[in-house]
């Protein structure tokens, strides 16, 4: 009985790890799509303008609101997370949460 409850919660449990891996194959496919019809810039090119502004933190990576054109990058100061909303079309900060 013990097993099969095991059984049960394992396989509960690789389920719930599938969307999220699928969600950032479309999360990058859309921005790779993006990209190529030049509606957004290279993330790379993002990348290069925000990151040295972000002294003193982590860069964990980005985010892609298809929908929106905008990259979400991820940083850590400490303990604390920092969430930058990048325009991908211009390359300017549209939102700052955390500090």
């Amino acid at each position: 009985m013990i097993l099969k409850a095991i059984t049960a919660a394992s396989c509960a449990a690789l389920l719930l790890c599938v969307p999220a891996s699928a969600q950032r194959r479309r999360d990058q496919d859309a921005a790779y799509a993006a990209r190529q019809s030049g509606q957004v810039m290279p993330l790379h090119q993002i990348e290069k303008q925000i990151v040295p502004r972000m002294a003193g933190c982590d860069y964990l990576g980005p985010e892609f609101d298809a929908d929106s054109g905008v990259y979400r990058l991820k940083f850590m100061r400490g303990r604390s997370v920092i969430w930058l909303d990048v325009d991908g079309r211009t390359g300017q900060i549209v939102a700052r949460s955390g500090y």
